[in-house]
């Protein structure tokens, strides 16, 4: 379970303010790359909570959706996104440091020191530690990874609303199966990476990228 160790090396709990971060979805063939950046108290989160927090993508779907409010309401917390537009033009590596980024500027606070989930850093204002597999050894940026999941899987299910099929209310725009066949049958839309190799695939499949003026998808 992730503990206050690297944050207590950084300077937790002597003035230094040590803030997590982690992103979610450099994976999926759609939607935008999600960053959060999460600042403990600095008696720390309630023990109850804190036993709880974990690696998003170790604990399930409604222990998640139970533990992000709860986060927030103990943490200073903070969202970047970076969009699909900027995944294209930039690549996902660098789209997600962007958001990491912007997640930290989002405090509204300067940290002292970034925990960052890891090997890469993005661009900060503050001193950057990477660790690699942070999001289940450090305890804030297991936290930043859990609101992080939460915050990108509800854009998923919203878009998932407008444009039906392709299932993004279950996959998070994940290349399942589901998703990958929708993609053939039903065209690419504005919320799809075309740098994603699938996404590409689906567009030399339909031979054109004209969008339907109808229902939004790419014909």
């Amino acid at each position: 379970m992730p503990d206050l160790t690297h944050e207590i090396a950084a300077g937790y709990g002597t003035g230094t303010i040590v803030c997590g971060v982690d992103e979610v979805g450099r994976g999926p063939l759609a939607g935008p790359v999600v960053a959060a950046a999460a600042i403990l108290p600095p008696d720390g989160l309630p023990p109850a909570l804190a036993a709880l927090v974990n690696d998003s993508k170790l604990l399930k779907p409604g222990v998640r959706e139970e533990l992000a409010p709860l986060i927030r309401a103990s943490a200073t917390v903070a969202i970047g996104i970076a969009d699909v537009g900027e995944i294209d033009r930039l690549n996902i590596l660098r789209a997600s440091l962007l958001a990491m980024k912007r997640a930290v500027e989002a405090l509204g606070v300067r940290p002292g020191v970034a925990l960052v989930d890891g090997n890469k850093a993005p661009d900060l204002a503050c001193p950057v530690r990477t660790i690699v597999g942070g999001d289940a050894a450090s305890l804030s940026i297991a936290a930043a990874s859990v609101v992080a999941k939460v915050e990108r899987d509800r854009i998923m299910a919203a878009l998932a609303r407008t444009h039906p099929g392709y299932s993004w209310e279950r996959n998070a725009g994940y290349p399942t199966a589901e998703h990958r066949k929708a993609l053939i049958s039903l065209g690419v839309t504005p919320h799809h990476r075309r740098s994603f190799g699938p996404v590409k695939v689906a567009l030399a499949t339909q031979g054109t990228e004209k969008a339907s003026p109808d229902s939004g998808f790419e014909k």
